[in-house]
Parts: C-alpha cells; structure tokens; sequence
C-alpha cells in the first residue's frame, strides 16, 4: 500500500499535538488518530518551562494560551521539625529563552488551544475517535488499521509513525518493546482544588514539599484559584477511598476545609521511574508517557513529552525533505534516553528527599542538607537540574555550551523589541557574536544551501542585531567562544572560536548528515 502521508501520529495530547503542529508547518502531510474526542476536562500536567514556551512560539501559539500561564512560585522544603531546608526558585531577569523560566498552567485550556491551531493546519488531518487497533510496517510505510466509535474501519499508511498514545500504550505493545524499571514506586494522591478568597488566605503564598516521614506532600500554586496538593499514601491505605470526597477531605484538612475551596479532581497514581529500552522499532518512533514515566518533582513529565516531539520532528522534517539522510533518525533514541535518565536520576534523589519514612533518617537528612549550606539555605534554580543533552548530533569538539540550550533575546529594532527567533525564525543557525574583532566570515554556498543555514550577527555595529539586556553577549563571553551553531530545537551543535573553526565545524556537520 502507498503512503499518502508522511507521518501518522497516534495521539492528541500534548506530545502529539506538537509534534503534528511542527511537522505540519514544515508542510508535511500528517495524519493524527485519537481515541477520544474531547480534551479531558481537569488538569494532569501543570509545570511547563521556557523551553516549551519557545516551542508554543514556533507554533504561533504564545497569545492564544497566555491567559491561562503564570510564573512557578518558590518551592520551600520542610523537614522533620519544619524548619526550612531545602529552598527552589527561578533564575533571575533577564531570563535566557525570553519567558519566565519556570511556569504554571492550566491544561485543559492550553491544551484545547493547542488543539485547534494544529487541526487548523492545511497539511494536518485529525481523526477523533479513531483508535489504532492494529499495526504493520514494512521497509516502506506503516499502516495503521483504525476503529472509529462509530463502528466504522479504516486503513491509514504513512512513512513514518510517532506513537504518542500514553502509558499504556497500544503500540508500544504491539511493537512488543519493554519498559526499564529505574526503581522508584510510591503510591500518591494527587488533589486539585478550586480555592475561595477565605481559602486562600489560609494557604501559603510560596509552594512547598514537606518532608515530613508521617506524611510526605506537596503543595502546588496554580494559576489563578487553582491549587494541587499531592499527598503520600501510607502502607494499608486504600488509594479507592483516599479519591472518595470524605477521604479527599480527610487528607486535606490540615489546610482547608469543604467550605474554603471546591474539589476539581482526584486520582490515585503510582509514582514511577520507567523509560523505553528501544525509542524506535523501524519506522515507529516513541514519544512523551508511551516512552517514559518519571516522577513529578519540579513539574517535567509533560516537558519530556514535548521535548521529544520537537528533537524527533526537526529530524523527520530534514529526512522527510533530503536534507539529511535516514541515519539522522538514529540519533532520536540516544539523546533523548539518555537525557530522560539522567533527568530522572536527578529527579529520585529530589524523591529521595522528600519521601524519607525514617524520623532518624530524615534527621539525618536535615542535617546533612543544612551542613551542605553552612546552615544557611541558598536557593537553587529549577532550570540547574535539567541536564544538557551529552550524546547524538553534537560536534566532537570541547565546549562547556555543547548540549545546551542557545539564548533567545530580546531585540531591539525599528523601536520596537521583539523575541530573536521571532524575527530569525527557526532551522539551523550560525549565530556569531559581532562585537568580536574577526575577519570577514566567507561561508561555502553549498554548505549553506544544504542546511538552509541562517548566519545571525548579535552586538556590534553596522547591520548587526542589537539586543536589549546582553543575554547573548553574557552567554559568549561565559562560554569563551565566538559563534555557535545552533540545530533546529534550538540546543548548540557546537561552538567555535573563529571563522576557520566554523567553516570545519559545517563540514563535519554536512558529512554527518
């Protein structure tokens, strides 16, 4: 069978609908089955970062979800006598990417929203209640037998296929590739609430985890009213009556009552620690809770998602078009395994701290956090934790910016400020800082034709970029380079420290590719 489309994607959450919106604005001919027709109705996620909404950017989104976004609060963490010993913020303005680093959000909004734009694409086909009930693949296409709710079938081909069809997944299944238990089980009840005015003035203003070992807990500020507690469940407690009203209530009676707020949703969950062995079996690639399950400490579940669709659409994008060949897509599965377990890794020792069941142990724990600090809690940033990307298309070479993320400024222009990429676009760069003495940059046609590569001066004088608060001028100088070529999801190749080493650099990068 022929495949009319490029790329068919199963599942329309979060992960999905991204990586429909990218590779649909590339032109790509992408067809989306979901199960479900609606967009659930409460909120799962509600961390993302400005990572994501670099993306939501690139997908033109940005103004439609904003309404619906607030900055992530302070995290404190209490121990066994409350005193304080643990404490996470944000870094501070300017921020890197050009949004608040750290956010909070509400998901069935955003999620609606983003939805929408993308079943708005010309070259994106969405099929609602459609569920994937068998799949083949072949040396040339996947094809995916559907089931609609109606009753009726249907049989859809495509190049490629993205599964992104949730924790229990269909097609990791049938694709029969295993889950890696990396060690971490612990059974919660995670609470959302709608809080009153007399409610909130009972609550903290700064989020909080409390290490406390009779009852480890979280809690969340959201956007607006909108609170989340996420509360341990004790050996022999039964987590069907924890998700009952009374028991619900129960568990939160330590802060509010029924009359200070309104239950929004309850759900009992197993915190796991589970990644993929295999990211892809031939043309069907994984992607966000098909291929990982982590704990939610720091909010980053949904962010993996969408960092998976974004580090396997660019690849499909240049596949898909000839501008690389079909080895670029064995670099999906090592960058982000390896990047999801390092992440996890540092997400179990945060777990770590806050579940300690010992009294004496978690003691010790306090202490030991305390002593670390000279008894004096310095606030850590969020964005510390997220690991650089240390494997896959990365240059060879040294640089402490290879793997991480490249700036968005602000840019000062036509009296107006406006985002970098919002005026550069997206794809691969050469951004090279002008306020350097260097001679003049002669880059081959070819190498430039073949990466659609953008060349964009920052500082300077002349036709340079000037931007607004020194973010890029910082980064260089932090890093001791002079350009740096950034790939299509905006992490630095490498970089370079003249115009001999860049032109190199593209060479070796053209062969790779």
């Amino acid at each position: 069978m022929s495949a009319p489309y490029d790329v068919a994607i199963v599942g329309f959450g979060p992960s999905g609908a991204v990586a429909a919106g990218l590779l649909g604005l590339a032109g790509h001919r992408v067809f989306v089955a979901e199960k479900l027709r609606g967009v659930y109705d409460k909120p799962r996620a509600i961390a993302l970062d400005h990572e994501i909404m670099r993306l939501f950017q690139q997908l033109g989104l940005v103004e439609k979800i904003e309404q619906w976004i607030a900055p992530f609060r302070p995290s404190e963490y209490y121990g066994v006598d409350r005193q304080l010993i643990k404490r996470l913020d944000t870094v501070a303005p300017p921020y890197p990417l050009g949004y608040t680093p750290t956010l909070v959000f509400s998901q069935p909004p955003v999620e609606t929203a983003l939805r929408q734009h993308v079943a708005a694409l010309p070259s994106v086909e969405v099929a609602l209640g459609a569920e994937v009930v068998g799949l083949n693949q072949n040396a040339d296409a996947v094809t995916l037998s559907l089931r609609q709710d109606d009753g009726s079938t249907r049989i859809v081909a495509a190049k490629y296929c993205i599964a992104c069809d949730g924790a229990s997944s269909f097609t990791r299944q049938a694709l029969g590739l295993d889950l890696e238990d990396l060690n971490f089980d612990e059974p919660w009840l995670v609470v959302d609430v709608l809080v009153n005015h007399k409610g909130l003035a009972r609550l903290p203003d700064v989020c909080i985890q409390y290490c406390d070992p009779e009852r480890p807990c979280t809690y969340i500020i959201g956007p607006g009213n909108h609170r989340r507690w996420e509360i341990s469940l004790r050996p022999g407690e039964d987590p069907q009556q924890a998700v009952t009203d009374t028991g619900t209530w129960r568990l939160l009676q330590r802060w509010i009552t029924p009359d200070d707020a309104t239950l929004w949703r309850q759900a009992s969950y197993r915190f796991h620690a589970l990644v993929v062995r295999d990211w892809r079996k031939g043309r069907v690639f994984l992607a966000g809770d098909a291929a990982h399950q982590q704990p939610p400490f720091i909010g980053q579940g949904m962010c993996q998602g969408l960092r998976d669709a974004s580090n396997l659409a660019w690849k499909l994008d240049a596949v898909l078009a000839g501008r690389a060949g079909e080895g670029l897509l064995g670099t999906y599965g090592p960058e982000r395994g390896r990047h999801v377990r390092e992440l996890t890794t540092r997400l179990k020792k945060i777990g770590a701290i806050v579940c300690e069941r010992d009294p004496e142990a978690a003691r010790g724990r306090d202490a030991a956090l305390l002593a670390e600090t000279g008894g004096v809690v310095r606030t850590t940033t969020r964005q510390d934790i997220i690991p650089p990307l240390e494997t896959g298309l990365l240059s060879a070479g040294a640089g402490s910016a290879r793997g991480t993320l490249f700036p968005q400024p602000w840019i000062e222009q036509d009296g107006r400020r406006q985002r970098l990429d919002a005026l550069c676009g997206h794809g691969w760069r050469v951004v090279i800082d002008a306020a350097a003495a260097s001679p003049p940059l002669d880059l081959p046609p070819a190498i430039v034709e073949r990466l659609k590569l953008q060349v964009i001066r920052i500082g300077g004088q002349d036709d340079a970029l000037r931007e607004a608060d020194g973010v890029v001028r910082q980064w260089f100088q932090r890093h001791g380079a002079w350009a740096a070529i950034v790939r299509p999801d905006h992490y630095v190749y490498g970089t370079v420290p003249g115009a001999a080493a860049l032109c190199g650099e593209l060479e070796g990068l053209v062969a790779r590719l």
